[in-house]
Parts: C-alpha cells; sequence; structure tokens
C-alpha cells in the first residue's frame, strides 16, 4: 500500500514537473506557477517559452502565451508591483477564503489577474486574466510608449549600481523633458496669456490669479509627463513602487492646487458680475462660494490622494460619517444656522445696507456669513445674530419701503376762525404737492379731531426717499414750511390748557349758558346751512 501512494506521489510530480533541456516548470502551486513565470524572465534565466507555460491555456497559442507573458511582467515592472513570494500559497488545494474557489489573487488592486487551478491540477493565469492584460497594459503605457521598451535597451545593457546604463540615460532625457516643458509653459503664459490679459484691461486677473495658477499647472504637466514615461524605464519594483506612487500621490495634489487657485478666478468674475446688479446681498454671496469651492476642492483632493496612495477611503468615510452624525447632533444649532443662511440668500429678506427691524433687533445689515448676521445698530454698537433665528422670524425690512410714512397731527387754538383753517389745511396740501421729495399721488390733509385744548388737522404723507438721513431732511424741510406758514397766516398753534369754571359765584349772573327752544334751533340751523350755499 505505501508503495503504491509513493508511486501516485511520484506520478503527480511527475506531471506538474517536467525537465526541458534542464529548465524546471513547476505549476503545482500558485508559489510555483508565479515563479516559473518571473524566473525565466530574468536576464540570468532567460528562458521565453518556460516563462509563458502559466499562460498556455485553450484557445490560447504559444505565441500569444509568450506576449502575455512579457506584458505581465512590464506591467508589474512600470507599476513598480513588488510579489513577495515567500507570501504565496505553495499548496496545491489552495483556497480563496471569500469565494471559497481555486483562486489566488495576486494584487487586491488588480482583480482581474489571478491564478486557478485547471482540472488537471496545475496552477495557471486565468481566461479573465488573459483578456485582461492587454487593456491593462495599454493603461500603464499609453499613447504607444511601449515601443519605447524595444528602443531604450538598445542604447545600453550595461549595469551600474543595480541600474542599466539605459535606465540613467531614460532618466536624464525625462529630467531634461521637465525642465524644457516647464520653461516653455512658463514664457507661453508670461509673455502670450499675460500680454493678452493686459492689453484686454485684466490686470488684476493676470496679476493676482493668472500667474499663481500656472506654476501649479506646469509642475501638474510636468508630473503627468513622468507618470507616462517612468514605466517605460522598467526599474527594479522596490525603487518603481515608490516612483509610481510619488507621481499618483503628486498628481492630485497638484491637480487640487490648481483648481483652488482657479476658484480665485470663477470668484473674481462672480464677482464682477454681482458688481452689475442692485442688490448688495450678492456681494456677500460670492466670498461664501468661494469658501464653499474652496473647501470642497480640499475634500475631493485629500480624498483622490489618499486613495492612490493605497490608502482605503471606504473605511475612512465610513468612520466619518458615524463621527459626522455624532459631531450633527453635538453641533445642530451650527448646522441650523447654516441652512438659514442657505434660506437667507434663497428668499434674499434682505441686502447688505437695509434697515430691518425682528423683535428685538433693530439696526442696519452690515454682513451675512454660513453662521450669522452683523447688524449695526443705532447705538453703533454690533449685533451678531445667528442665522437660523432670522430665518424663523419674522422681519421688518424698512430698507425695502419704496415710500416713508409721516404721520402728525397739528394743533391749533379754538379760537382760530374756520375760514382761516380751511385756508391753513390748503396750503399744508400746497406744500406736499411743491416738495420734491413726497408723494403726490396719495395724502390727507383733514381738520380731523376736536382735541381737548385743541383742533386738531391730521398730516398724513410719504416721502420718496432713499434712506432715513434723507428722510430727516425732508421732514425737516417741511416741517418748517408749515411753521411759516402758519406765522404768514396767523395761525396759533394749541398747548395743553385748563379753564376752571365756577358755575355759580355769589353777587354775580350764572356763567352756566342758557338755550335756544327747539323752534328756535331748527330756524338757526336752516338758516346756517342756507347760509353756505
Amino acid at each position: 500500500m505505501g508503495r503504491k501512494i509513493l508511486f501516485i506521489a511520484l506520478l503527480i510530480s511527475a506531471f506538474n514537473t517536467y525537465s526541458q533541456d534542464s529548465v524546471f516548470v513547476d505549476l503545482s502551486t500558485p508559489y510555483g506557477a508565479i515563479r516559473t513565470h518571473l524566473f525565466y524572465l530574468q536576464e540570468d534565466h532567460y528562458n521565453l517559452e518556460a516563462a509563458a507555460t502559466p499562460f498556455k491555456r485553450d484557445g490560447i497559442t504559444n505565441e500569444q502565451a509568450k506576449e502575455q507573458a512579457v506584458k505581465l511582467k512590464q506591467i508589474w515592472d512600470g507599476v513598480g508591483e513588488y510579489i513577495d513570494m515567500e507570501m504565496l500559497p505553495r499548496t496545491n488545494n489552495y483556497q480563496d477564503s471569500i469565494r471559497k474557489k481555486y483562486h489566488y489573487l495576486i494584487n487586491r488592486n488588480e482583480p482581474e489577474i489571478f491564478l486557478e487551478r485547471t482540472q488537471n491540477g496545475h496552477w495557471k493565469y486565468s481566461a479573465t486574466t488573459l483578456a485582461a492584460i492587454d487593456d491593462i497594459h495599454d493603461e500603464v503605457f499609453p499613447f504607444g510608449t511601449d515601443k519605447l521598451l524595444e528602443f531604450l535597451p538598445k542604447m545600453g545593457t550595461r549595469q551600474i549600481f543595480g541600474l542599466y546604463l539605459y535606465q540613467y540615460l531614460g532618466i536624464l532625457i525625462l529630467a531634461l523633458l521637465s525642465v524644457i516643458i516647464h520653461r516653455v509653459f512658463t514664457f507661453m503664459i508670461e509673455q502670450v496669456f499675460l500680454k493678452f490679459l493686459l492689453k484686454a484691461g485684466f490686470e488684476d486677473l493676470a496679476d493676482r490669479f493668472l500667474l499663481p495658477v500656472a506654476r501649479p499647472v506646469s509642475i501638474f504637466i510636468v508630473i503627468l509627463l513622468l507618470k507616462i514615461f517612468f514605466p517605460v524605464l522598467q526599474l527594479k519594483p522596490e525603487i518603481a513602487h515608490w516612483v509610481m506612487l510619488s507621481t499618483r500621490a503628486l498628481l492630485p495634489l497638484f491637480g487640487m492646487i490648481v483648481f483652488y487657485r482657479l476658484v480665485d478666478v470663477i470668484a473674481l468674475y462672480l464677482d464682477h458680475i454681482a458688481k452689475k446688479t442692485q442688490s448688495t446681498l450678492d456681494d456677500q454671496l460670492v466670498p461664501l462660494v468661494r469658501k464653499t469651492l474652496k473647501t470642497f476642492v480640499v475634500a475631493i483632493g485629500t480624498l483622490f490622494v489618499l486613495q492612490n496612495l493605497d490608502i482605503p477611503i471606504i473605511p475612512l468615510l465610513t468612520g466619518l460619517s458615524i463621527g459626522g452624525l455624532a459631531f450633527a447632533l453635538a453641533a445642530q444649532d451650527t448646522i441650523k444656522n447654516f441652512f438659514g443662511s442657505l434660506m437667507i440668500f434663497i428668499d434674499r429678506p434682505f441686502q447688505i445696507g437695509d434697515w430691518i427691524t425682528s423683535g428685538d433687533i433693530d439696526g442696519s445689515v452690515e454682513e451675512v456669513g454660513f453662521r450669522s448676521s452683523r447688524i449695526r445698530t443705532f447705538r453703533n454698537s454690533l449685533m451678531y445674530v445667528p442665522n437660523g433665528r432670522m430665518a424663523d422670524s419674522t422681519i421688518d425690512n424698512h430698507g425695502m419701503r419704496q415710500y416713508r410714512r409721516y404721520y402728525t397731527q397739528i394743533a391749533v387754538t379754538y379760537d382760530t376762525p374756520p375760514e382761516l383753517i380751511d385756508t391753513f389745511v390748503q396750503g399744508l396740501r400746497k406744500i406736499v404737492e411743491t416738495h420734491p421729495d413726497t408723494r403726490k399721488d396719495y395724502y390727507n390733509v383733514f381738520l380731523n379731531d376736536l382735541g381737548s385744548s385743541s383742533l386738531n388737522i391730521m398730516f398724513y404723507i410719504f416721502f420718496e426717499v432713499p434712506d432715513w438721513t434723507a428722510e430727516l431732511k425732508a421732514r425737516h424741510e417741511v416741517i418748517l414750511e408749515i411753521i411759516k406758514l402758519a406765522k404768514a397766516l396767523g395761525v396759533n398753534f394749541a398747548f395743553p390748557t385748563q379753564t376752571l369754571h365756577m358755575e355759580n359765584f355769589p353777587g354775580q349772573p350764572s356763567l352756566s349758558p342758557t338755550y335756544m327752544e327747539k323752534g328756535k334751533l331748527e330756524s338757526q340751523l336752516g338758516a346756517f346751512f342756507k347760509s353756505q350755499e
């Protein structure tokens, strides 16, 4: 029985491991398959026929297998993918821990590249891998840069300090190209775009924003150039890994800087548009939009940088969402104020400079922020009001008034003759009609009340003025005209008086009035109205 088992084991070993001109190919484990592929593509042991063995499947020709073996090695060397041979499974019955299949995923960042065990017990690259290699190769070597893989080694295969001569020459060429591109781009910005903007009258845009944006853009282009051409150098994995990792991180970093600076350009354009509008609230909206866009750019850019550094962002976002929920509960008032500010900008109940009243709030609006608004009171103090409170309360906007009402009672003495009162009222109406700042289509000036010590004339008018100072000036002018009119006509303004009346006094006739009989009263009333006709 023991001999049979030993014979079967030897037979399986001979089936999975065979010799081709002293070349040993092992496909019995994931370790053996990957080692066979990479070992026989090394310069000291180069044997393309043996290296292509893990790629040979049904429907794949020998030449296709060789081509795919070389391309996958170029991909790993280009991106700096380091295969730790000690971590590879060395058992024939290895199963994926998630799917429970005879699969081995080499790199979680490349789920299309994996080994699978065939029916005869061999571990080979899957059909999915063979179909994906060409697409991944085109991503790593875009714009046909893989053609340089055939040209560069001809420039020198001598090794110096672990690198080939053609790799040193490639690094030198990339450095020169980076400097040239940076210089050319800077020249174009300074000599072409800058002069064009200056001639067009955009000096502020040219000085403050164009040059700060141009520098990060030139660096971004240089890093993009390095990312495209560095894989062609086929550096050692431990070197290429850190170089490509750095370029992948720096690319979104400088892209974030470019967009961060472009936000200032966009804000300048929005500010130019806001100045053309009559509303002053959009002038405050522009800084808020600039801050929001910058925060958004930094947040998105940071996520891209972390992702390119192979830092998993899904657990990070999950943690942030849980922490964000806790933060939202703790800072619900702040969030309420933030949405209150959004409602203010959407509804526009007031604008900068308006005089508003809301409860104990009374003053002019100076600034609207994300959390609070600044109100300058008439005591010249500064009041910070949370926007959540402003959004929930009733706001009386005096600044939106087209007309400003002025109402008073002009009191004249009781001994003023009716004809004089009528002439005085006509003169008051004339004052309203001739003043340049009064509303002409609606006003009321009438003898309105019999007061305790005066005859009261209602003076109800409106001023069409832009602000409170102009309103006070108009009031001053109208009141002066009223005083001058009263003086010219001889009208006396009344003031509160009291008369002590004694009905009976010894030795004197009674002060109580005597009234006419009813018949005489009716005839007197008829005579009065007849005289009025």
